[in-house]
């Protein structure tokens, strides 16, 4: 769900700014940090990194007790999901001017905030027409954390001179699975959802706040940066990547969205132990996370990308098939394991097209892969409606497969930029 750059050396000087270019969202600083602000900036990342994930977890095991507190059928469910999604999309758009305007670090405390509240009130509101905007300013803000976490790591590897983003892909993915792991936990000793939710919301509000105390001071490259444009129309190639995008964030989203549903109503699964099936997820995507800047500089992108996607499809689709606990833990696995090189390759692979500046190659596919969350919910709800969860899953499938048959037009690295130490 994190858009990934590619490293880029930028030279430590108080040169900067005059080195970005006109679209990019990435800030400038105004002195030159030192090691030690940099390590302390590249930890409080991760931890941010981590509390999205938490977040993000949390909301996804939570989703059941939604759907029981306010009595919502499958299609009206995913009108709720339809919301969060929208709000994130729509944030999108101003959300580099508004990292921008405040920077990284006030932007991420300001998001941690919002984004904690609505959903750890997420049980207490009378009725579904209240939930839903709360959902839309929940998205939002979700969308404004991510781009301001991943402003901050992307100029940390640029100044650092060394890859960072896909580990801290990683420390999302293991936020995912320690906010599963932990509404797994409370569900077996008896917490009441809500209770779960303002524990858990009130302590990544905290932590967001702290966090982001460590993060750089910075400002904008320049006095009128609120009113730069930061997103591109795509079109060819730049178009068949957001495509590409589009298919591995629909994929990501109906799993982090549906996959405890799914264990819990079709397969009959108490709420505990199918939130161990979205930890499992998340910790797999950890894993391979963790170890994509050693893959990618070994071997070709395309492959990569090929292989994983096949993995996940194949998995998909025998978990649907045999509808048992044990494969679908398994299953779930090896498609977060196939799913998590998908952002990485992606982005990076956009900021290769010619003729189109890094950040709005980003911001463009960007807006087209967070569709995917547009479309997954209420695609999901419709087939679900119309005939089972299980059928409605099989979209998993042909957007993995759509992404093993694409991997052919990922541009290829440049031989310079496969670094092995890095």
């Amino acid at each position: 769900m994190v858009p990934a750059v590619d490293d880029v050396v930028v030279p430590r000087s108080r040169s900067v700014a005059r080195q970005l270019k006109p679209y990019d969202v990435r800030l400038a600083f105004p002195v030159p940090h030192s090691h030690s602000a940099l390590a302390r900036a590249r930890w409080a990342t991760r931890l941010q990194f981590m509390a999205l994930g938490v977040i993000v977890g949390t909301w996804g095991t939570q989703i059941p007790s939604v759907k029981a507190r306010y009595a919502l059928s499958e299609a009206t469910l995913s009108l709720v999901l339809l919301a969060v999604a929208i709000g994130t999309v729509l944030a999108l758009f101003i959300a580099g001017r508004v990292v921008g305007r405040l920077g990284a670090r006030k932007t991420s405390a300001l998001a941690a905030l919002s984004m904690s509240l609505m959903l750890g009130v997420a049980l207490e509101f009378p009725g579904v027409a209240a939930l839903v905007p709360a959902m839309l300013i929940f998205g939002a803000s979700m969308s404004l954390f991510d781009v301001a976490i991943n402003t901050e790591g992307s100029e940390l590897e640029s100044l650092s001179a060394r890859a960072l983003m896909s580990n801290l892909h990683g420390m999302f993915s293991v936020g995912g699975m320690a906010g599963a792991a932990l509404a797994s936990y409370l569900f077996d000793i008896g917490v009441a959802p809500r209770f779960q939710l303002f524990a858990v919301c009130g302590g990544i509000a905290i932590v967001g706040l702290i966090a982001s105390l460590g993060m750089l001071e910075t400002h904008a490259a320049s006095g009128d940066a609120g009113e730069q444009a930061h997103f591109a129309w795509p079109r060819g190639l730049l178009l068949i990547i957001g495509i590409l995008i589009l298919a591995g964030m629909t994929a990501e989203g109906v799993m982090y969205d549906w996959s405890v549903l799914y264990l819990s109503q079709e397969v009959g699964m108490p709420q505990a132990q199918a939130a161990l099936g979205y930890a499992t997820f998340s910790a797999a995507m950890a894993l391979s996370r963790f170890g994509g800047d050693i893959l990618r500089s070994r071997y070709s992108e395309q492959a990569l990308l090929r292989l994983g996607a096949t993995v996940a499809a194949i998995a998909m689709a025998v978990v649907l098939i045999s509808a048992s606990p044990w494969v679908a833990f398994i299953g779930f696995a090896l498609a977060g394991a196939g799913l998590a090189p998908v952002a990485p390759i992606l982005f990076n692979a956009a900021t290769r097209v010619p003729g189109v500046s890094r950040a709005a190659a980003i911001a463009s596919v960007t807006s087209i892969g967070y569709s995917g969350f547009m479309i997954g919910p209420p695609l999901i709800g419709g087939i679900a409606t119309a005939t089972s969860l299980t059928m409605a899953l099989g979209v998993v499938v042909l957007a993995s497969g759509l992404l093993a048959y694409g991997a052919r037009f990922v541009p290829q690295k440049p031989a310079s930029r496969d670094r092995s130490n890095s």
